[in-house]
């Protein structure tokens, strides 16, 4: 499908298998546009309509009430790269080389061959922007303009990766953060300046909102694709001074309270372009909270453990969708969803191609518009760093294989400041059941050993096509390489 505009016109090869409309009425119309929010370290119980105390997220709660609410969504993976990748991709991260979280001195990144997200919807016409944190490769040839996208502005990897210490002290200059450069602020494909002090991260969250407002307007008669990569909450919290002081939970609410105020900005511009009718708006985020960072971190609202673990306060993560006239406002769906799966969902909306190569999500656009008698999904892999496979989830039950994680299960550090993380193993198979226990708090394998083994058998297919160092199989039938210099 391809379209294009000339005097205010649109024309069309093949936009009525989505409309559905006469030939003079696909001449008045567009496809949706999408707006897709993605914050950074944020808790599954940091949004008020999740359980959040301590401060409010109008906007976002709006957001929900108008479409709906997903409660059991998950990341691509527990940590930075990796859960981007995915989300960009459809892939899980693993299956493209991307594990972990890349840092300033790594010369890898997406590989050009992948098609992400915004590519595809670039093939179809939209104009496509990103603003905000990036974290799929530093080197020019990795960054946002080469994989899709017409505008970047933000930072291209964690905003700790910077020779400042948490204590907001600078690092000796021979110590681990020491050896890091400033922190680059990105402007298409050049450094448009450094920040070395946190007021400059105070101004992030602000900036990132303006960029995306002036792109809507700039765009509102074409369809686009907006992709706002918040680089917060992740530490160090930088907030404004309009928002600073302004939550009972201290600094983090404040971060909270001014990405809830973001939200709120781009759906303003949406109504007042009369966009909002034809917009896909979708909120979420790529990880669980750090948690041993106490009153920096956020609330994984009951769920065990947090992010760069594969318990479910690492993995699962809120999920709203509003596309008003076909998601049913106000509603919740408890079925399985993964952020691999808005690539191939959008695909399917506007008619879009998905690449000639596997990947792995899929399309749950009925759950989407409320269709809750389909079931797309009913396994999800967790995988993690140096392609381990830790656990599958299977409709309502997981499995978590042996492995070893850092446990957050001990008094965390406060004020910017973390505290220790306790290495801990699982020495033989658990299995939860995710309707009664989703805090993942009593294994039940020995009651129901028939569901373990029936679930091995998933592990077995994850392992031939995408390989676990787990049983010393670093890749898999279906794995591809990682983008080098």
């Amino acid at each position: 499908m391809k379209y294009f505009y000339l005097s205010g016109i649109l024309f069309v090869t093949a936009w009525s298998v989505y409309t559905g409309c006469t030939p003079s009425e696909i001449q008045t119309s567009k496809p949706p546009n999408v707006v897709l929010i993605f914050t950074d370290d944020q808790g599954y119980g940091d949004i008020g309509c999740y359980g959040a105390t301590g401060f409010e997220t109008p906007n976002i709660d709006r957001l929900a009430s108008q479409g709906v609410r997903f409660t059991n969504h998950y990341s691509a993976q527990p940590v930075c790269t990796a859960s981007r990748a995915g989300l960009l991709t459809g892939c899980y991260p693993n299956r493209i080389g991307m594990y972990g979280a890349l840092f300033p001195h790594d010369s890898v990144g997406i590989n050009p061959d992948e098609l992400t997200l915004a590519e595809m919807l670039k093939q179809e016409g939209y104009a496509t922007a990103c603003f905000g944190k990036w974290h799929l490769g530093h080197h020019e040839k990795f960054l946002p303009l080469q994989h899709g996208f017409d505008e970047y502005t933000g930072v291209p990897y964690s905003n700790d990766m910077w020779p400042i210490n948490l204590d907001n002290s600078h690092a000796e200059p021979d110590s681990y953060k020491g050896r890091f450069p400033e922190l680059p602020l990105v402007e298409g494909n050049e450094v448009s300046k450094f920040l070395t002090t946190m007021q400059d991260q105070d101004a992030l969250t602000k900036l990132f909102t303006e960029k995306a407002v002036d792109f809507i307007q700039r765009n509102a008669s074409n369809p686009f694709f907006l992709y706002v990569p918040h680089s917060m909450p992740h530490v160090p919290l930088g907030v404004s001074d309009a928002f600073r002081g302004k939550s009972e939970q201290g600094l983090y609410g404040d971060v909270m309270m001014e990405i809830d105020w973001s939200v709120g900005q781009i759906m303003q511009t949406l109504d007042d372009l009369d966009l909002a009718e034809n917009t896909i708006f979708i909120f979420t985020t790529d990880n669980g909270p750090w948690i041993n960072y106490g009153n920096h971190a956020g609330s994984t609202g009951g769920l065990r453990e947090g992010k760069t673990t594969s318990w479910e306060g690492g993995q699962r993560v809120p999920f709203i969708v509003r596309w008003p006239g076909q998601t049913p406002a106000g509603t919740i769906s408890n079925k399985l969803s993964c952020n691999i799966d808005i690539m191939p969902s959008i695909a399917s909306i506007i008619g879009a191609a998905l690449p000639d190569h596997p990947i792995d999500g899929v399309d749950v656009s009925s759950l989407w518009k409320g269709d809750h008698t389909t079931n797309p999904r009913r396994t999800i892999y967790y995988y993690h760093y140096r392609n381990h496979l830790i656990a599958v989830r299977h409709d309502n039950w997981k499995l978590v294989l042996p492995h070893t994680f850092r446990s957050y299960a001990t008094a965390p550090g406060n004020d910017g400041i973390g505290g220790p993380r306790i290495p801990t193993d699982v020495e033989s198979p658990e299995l939860y059941d995710m309707i009664r226990d989703p805090g993942e708090d009593y294994n039940v394998i020995d009651l129901y050993p028939e569901k373990a083994e029936e679930i091995m058998q998933i592990v077995a297919e994850a392992r031939n096509d995408l390989g676990d160092l787990l049983v010393e199989k670093p890749t898999g039938l279906g794995s591809r390489p990682i983008g080098s210099l």
